[in-house]
């Protein structure tokens, strides 16, 4: 063989391995000029970074153990201007734990609601004054049922402030929200009663008012009931002593008059007040 033909196959052979390798861009600062691989398809997965679209968006993540869904509104159970045995109930169980500091009238007032707020400030709960689902709970979980005696005590309810038109001169300041009568004369208070007001048919009428007469031994002329010491101060609304109301409480109502259950009492009173005296009914 010719020595030509041997040496330009010695040359074939190096680019043919040179080839197969594979070319590699110069490093940087070897003066040559760096040329990009050529651009090839890919099957290769798109990065994790780029945005999903259309089908590929990923679901909104399950809620964790710590995260609450927001939950439909709470659904209230007791509230201001209702009378029930529940109501009755509430208070009692707030009395136990000292927030209801007077005997159970069945009437939800101002009194119980600011009764209610305490407790919820106390167990960290929305300050509603509103009894709902969970306030009702707590407070039943950190009460026993309530007897008899503490659902209807025999003690006299507890009086609230004054109705200002009380301070001045001789007047029976009358609160429904209480349910008490207080003999007042010149803003002091001279004795207390518990009374009994008229149902949602025949309710007692609120206002100032002045005795219009007095009558020791009275029977209705419309209802046929006796009324012992009664006064009246209001187109036929008196106060007036009531057997009813001191044998079964709270469970039953008059016809509009303002009912005493303690007659020894009221018997003294109906001495005290004269005809011209003021009465003040109010919540």
């Amino acid at each position: 063989m010719k020595r030509s033909s041997v040496i330009r196959r010695a040359v074939l052979a190096v680019a043919a391995v040179t080839l197969a390798a594979g070319c590699v861009p110069e490093a940087a600062g070897s003066g040559g000029t760096r040329t990009a691989p050529p651009a090839t398809p890919s099957t290769a997965p798109a990065p994790s970074s780029a945005a999903p679209t259309g089908d590929d968006k990923p679901s909104s993540p399950a809620p964790s153990a710590t995260t609450e869904a927001p939950g439909p509104k709470a659904r209230i159970l007791m509230d201001d201007g209702d009378e029930s045995a529940r109501v009755r109930e509430l208070q009692a169980r707030l009395r136990q734990l000292g927030y209801f500091d007077r005997a159970p009238t069945g009437f939800y007032g101002t009194m119980t609601g600011n009764a209610v707020k305490a407790f919820q400030k106390k167990r960290e709960l929305p300050r509603t004054g509103s009894v709902d689902e969970v306030t009702w709970q707590k407070l039943v979980a950190m009460t026993r049922e309530p007897t008899a005696d503490e659902l209807r005590p025999a003690t006299t309810n507890k009086l609230d402030a004054p109705d200002p038109r009380c301070m001045t001169g001789r007047v029976m300041c009358i609160s429904k929200e209480s349910r008490t009568l207080a003999w007042m004369i010149d803003g002091k208070v001279v004795s207390s009663f518990d009374v009994r007001f008229g149902s949602e048919n025949t309710p007692t009428r609120e206002g100032e008012f002045k005795v219009e007469w007095k009558a020791r031994d009275w029977t209705s002329t419309i209802y046929h009931t006796p009324m012992p010491y009664a006064m009246f101060f209001s187109r036929g609304q008196a106060v007036h002593y009531s057997s009813d109301f001191a044998a079964r409480g709270y469970n039953g109502a008059s016809h509009g008059c303002v009912n005493v259950r303690d007659k020894g009492k009221l018997a003294v009173l109906f001495d005290q007040v004269k005809v011209g005296d003021k009465v003040v009914v109010h919540w």
